[in-house]
């Protein structure tokens, strides 16, 4: 299949979001700047290679579309077209959440020769450059992850609390640490262990609430604080991005470096001071260190 029109190729080519086609054996058969922009890859890295290969689609849940449910798989096959939330994973290891829009494609015969993906980029990019800028002012930025760093997530802790205090406006954190990271720098050396940092930074900010703050506490651990939540949705969002981060990774010519992280999670409490809802947190990712790592503990046994 070829796009012998100009006018089309240039609109395709300009296009915000990300669009390529694949054939019957979901090949990938073209690859615009958009996809280029939002997954890291250029066209010539995809081009002639299946969606497995690279980019690899996985859900809430880290089920690996392309080797199940894939859903550019399943309008080839029933020329339906589909409309899903899911997660790709960016050429620098982290995923990407986008809204993923399949349509069957045929030729002027009528005969199904493969299907079009249009996806485009759903994390609060343009309230992560602001909030970059902002923490870049107030030097509150951890200058490798381009995160909030600990002093600014203490001050804003401090708020949440006072703001629950006076209004009864509920809020969480996440206390999250890299699985065995010493062993990736022992492994690898460190420059890829602040790869590693990146990659897993990238995955948290870029699937978090605009509201949400995520900084890094120090080294290989990580704090978000949650507004507005409960416990339920706590726990979703927690280990959705315990999810997200196992299904990073990017390659070298050794392999794949993936990680894990453990987290501990909490709501907040009127009583509490920043001492003591770390505390309680610190409590609770040790617990899932302690038995087995990459899970949430928001309570003693409740994993």
């Amino acid at each position: 299949m070829n796009i012998d029109n100009d006018f089309s190729k240039t609109i395709l080519e300009n296009l915000y979001d990300g669009v390529y086609f694949v054939d019957c054996d979901k090949k990938i058969l073209y690859w615009n700047k958009g996809a280029e922009n939002i997954t890291g890859y250029t066209s010539s890295e995809v081009i002639g290679k299946r969606c497995s290969d690279n980019i690899s689609h996985v859900d809430d849940y880290g089920i690996r579309l392309c080797m199940t449910t894939c859903p550019l798989a399943k309008t080839v096959d029933d020329l339906i077209s589909r409309e899903i939330n899911l997660y790709i994973r960016h050429k620098k290891g982290h995923r990407v959440p986008v809204l993923a829009r399949t349509t069957p494609l045929q030729d002027s015969q009528g005969q199904n020769v493969g299907a079009v993906e249009i996806f485009s980029d759903s994390s609060p990019k343009l309230a992560i450059t602001q909030k970059i800028k902002e923490l870049e002012k107030m030097a509150l930025l951890d200058p490798l992850t381009e995160l909030a760093n600990r002093r600014y997530i203490e001050l804003n802790m401090q708020t949440k609390l006072d703001e629950m205090r006076r209004y009864g406006r509920p809020f969480g954190i996440l206390f999250m640490d890299i699985d065995h990271f010493k062993k990736v720098n022992d492994l690898h050396g460190h420059d890829i262990g602040d790869k590693v940092l990146i990659m897993v930074s990238n995955t948290f900010i870029k699937n978090v609430r605009a509201s949400d703050i995520v900084g890094r506490w120090g080294g290989e651990e990580f704090l978000a604080i949650i507004p507005n939540i409960n416990d339920e949705q706590l726990y979703f969002t927690a280990n959705k991005i315990r999810v997200l981060v196992e299904q990073s990774g990017f390659f070298l010519d050794s392999g794949v470096v993936q990680v894990t992280v453990s987290i501990g999670t909490t709501l907040a409490q009127p009583k509490d001071t920043i001492e003591t809802l770390l505390e309680r947190a610190d409590k609770l990712l040790y617990y899932s260190k302690a038995t087995g790592r990459n899970r949430v503990s928001i309570k003693q046994g409740l994993i």
